[in-house]
């Protein structure tokens, strides 16, 4: 069952940036609307926004003073139906808990009228330390949406080598979340 709207997704500064184009893939296959990508400075590092645009039909990066006009906070927040952060790092997970606006990502996420979903992307320690689960927790008061990660094998790009950790939900569930929320 295929269904559209317009879908922004948030990328902060992760190694599990990489692996976004897959999720998109996913997504592809049954949403019929329009992606926008929103890349952080730091996210721009692990993955190019020029391999990013292959699969989104709009990247923003907020690095060019010439979009600011048409590509800012309230513009963005204007035009899409659901905002999702993948991958979602304790950095960005602390900047909102917190009120904070360092970047464009968490700009829009103050804008956005609606709740955001957030799925954390870090290393199982990261995860576990209780300053990360106040923020979790201080998100979620907020009225977002922090998709609990599972535990299970996944790529550690600072070791070298797969670990069993948290990681963000398999492309499958994370198209579900998204037509969950769409619908």
């Amino acid at each position: 069952m295929t269904f559209g709207g317009n879908l922004l997704i948030g990328a902060s500064g992760s190694g599990g940036v990489a692996f976004l184009p897959m999720y998109l893939s996913a997504l592809r296959a049954e949403f019929t609307g329009t992606v926008t990508v929103l890349m952080t400075h730091t996210a721009t590092t692990f993955l190019p926004a020029s391999t990013m645009a292959l699969f989104a039909d709009r990247v923003v990066t907020a690095v060019d003073p010439a979009t600011w006009a048409r590509a800012n906070h309230v513009s963005l927040a204007d035009e899409h139906d659901l905002f999702v952060v993948l991958p979602a790092t304790a950095n960005t997970l602390a900047a909102v808990a917190g009120g904070g606006a360092p970047n464009l990502l968490t700009t829009t996420v103050l804008e956005f009228p609606s709740p955001v979903v957030f799925f954390p992307a870090m290393s199982g320690l990261m995860w576990t330390k209780a300053s990360v689960q106040r923020n979790v927790t201080q998100v979620r008061s907020d009225g977002h949406e922090v998709v609990e990660p599972a535990d299970g094998p996944r790529y550690d790009v600072s070791l070298g080598r797969v670990v069993t950790g948290p990681t963000p939900p398999s492309p499958p569930q994370f198209v579900s979340k998204v037509v969950e929320r769409l619908r």
